[in-house]
């Protein structure tokens, strides 16, 4: 359901009523003909609501995102939402999918960008206190993400997918039972920095994090 010709032409929020000729009058005690402005040329609609349901989700919470609300802020008509989406777990599905596939590339990047001669436990401690603690938006959008997984299966599978990358990413710099401690120890001081009146120091996330590397801090 993804070409945007099949779409039905129903009247949308944004076409107005005009008369029946620019610049004129209707006739004394007549209505004017309503007239639809032109449909807005929109290829991309489906996907461009995803990308718009990942910034409804930051502004309102899971809880606020709606299909009306989606629509609303896309500016298109109510019944695009149904007709591109089977469900609105579908959409949110998607909108996550696509933020961890974000986040997920980012971390790589990040990772394969570490020097081979680099402190292991200095690059996640800049992943947490940078990467993570200084980009609200991606703090928001990961908690809300966990909250829908715990009730929502498929939302499950979206944090599973970014754990096993996120793992992946860090194998490349540790060996695997390392790399599970540092994903698992990376998420936990996230989540205490984030809501914690007294977070951490930068040196004692540092700290934290070279307890678990151990005496193996340099990248391999």
């Amino acid at each position: 359901m993804s070409g945007e010709t099949a779409e039905p032409a129903a009247p949308s929020p944004e076409e107005r009523t005009a008369p029946p000729e620019a610049g004129g009058k209707a006739a004394e005690g007549e209505k004017a003909v309503p007239a639809r402005r032109a449909r807005r040329h929109d290829p991309n609609r489906r996907d461009r609501l995803i990308d718009v349901t990942i910034e409804v989700i930051v502004e309102h919470g899971l809880a606020g995102t709606g299909h009306r609300s989606v629509a609303e802020a896309a500016d298109v008509p109510l019944g695009s939402m149904t007709y591109h989406f089977a469900s609105l777990d579908e959409l949110v599905e998607l909108a996550f999918s696509r933020y961890v596939s974000a986040l997920a590339d980012r971390f790589d990047a990040r990772l394969a960008a570490a020097p081979e001669d680099g402190d292991l436990a200095a690059i996640v401690t800049d992943v947490i206190m940078v990467d993570f603690l200084q980009a609200r938006r991606d703090l928001v959008l990961a908690y809300e993400l966990y909250l829908g997984a715990a009730r929502n299966p498929a939302l499950r599978e979206v944090t599973r997918t970014w754990m096993s990358r996120s793992r992946r990413a860090l194998e490349r710099l540790t060996d695997p039972a390392t790399a599970q401690v540092l994903d698992a120890l990376l998420e936990g001081l996230v989540l205490h920095n984030f809501l914690a009146r007294d977070p951490m120091t930068r040196e004692e996330v540092h700290q934290a994090v070279a307890r678990v590397i151990g005496p193996a801090r340099q990248v391999r």
